[in-house]
């Protein structure tokens, strides 16, 4: 059961970051910052595993995000990636393909979506495909938080396609600032409800404006009770060489 109710935490994280410096635009030039996030992943302050980020940039505006946790709690566990093609023009993300596994204890699951801009239409596994109107997917409306942050928004909505091939949608309102005392250091963060229509599910993120909005810490709860904790560990920024996409 513990480690149950922290797996749920990583089906949602996480929040990604784009470059590290405070003097450091998110974005420039309409390129992103490759970088690599590391993670720890808590219930009760107890540590459960870890989870990395990484975002791979070639000079073609072609980007690959990857998304790696592992959890475990006596003989349990739980182990998952993300990975999602994209481009990025006049501050816009545009999906390309996204993939999703997880296994461990329990039930293998995996999911594979293809966006076709030119047809207007996102294929999910192996179904026929569907009319798409701009949705993102379960990674990249994360990463686009960053830039809305970075813009001055405080309240934003996004309809997505989650790692289950189900359409969701999702409000997110700012609602204060705190000090942090995080793995990686004392930081300020500004927090993030994330609200979920028709859902018991809660979660509060923390942004930091010193590193241009990464995520820094991350906590869900259910009906009230805590879920998970995510905490920034380590960070660094740099375009990295993205491998092949086959």
């Amino acid at each position: 059961m513990l480690l149950n109710k922290s797996i749920v935490l990583l089906t949602l994280t996480l929040f990604l970051g784009l470059s590290f410096g405070a003097n450091q635009r998110v974005y420039a030039e309409e390129k992103l910052v490759g970088f690599e996030a590391e993670y720890l992943v808590y219930r009760f302050n107890r540590t459960l595993g870890k989870a990395k980020l990484i975002l791979k940039a070639d000079e073609d505006n072609l980007y690959r995000l990857d998304y790696y946790s592992k959890v475990s709690a006596f003989f349990l566990s739980d182990i998952r990636s993300e990975t999602s093609f994209f481009s990025f023009s006049d501050s816009q993300l545009h999906p390309l393909t996204y993939a999703y596994s997880r296994s461990g204890t329990g039930s293998n699951k995996s999911t594979k979506i293809r966006f076709d801009a030119t047809e207007s239409t996102v294929t999910i596994n192996q179904a026929q495909p569907i009319n798409w109107s701009g949705q993102l997917d379960n990674q990249l409306y994360r990463l686009d938080v960053q830039l809305k942050l970075a813009s001055g928004k405080r309240n934003f909505e996004y309809n997505i396609i989650n790692n289950r091939g189900e359409l969701r949608h999702y409000e997110l309102k700012v609602v204060g600032k705190e000090q942090l005392d995080l793995p990686f250091g004392m930081i300020e963060g500004i927090k993030v409800r994330i609200i979920r229509n028709n859902s018991s599910r809660e979660t509060i993120a923390w942004f930091s404006p010193q590193l241009n909005y990464q995520l820094v810490k991350l906590k869900q709860f259910k009906d009230g009770d805590e879920q998970g904790e995510i905490r920034l560990k380590n960070f660094k920024s740099g375009n990295v060489d993205m491998p092949s996409k086959d």
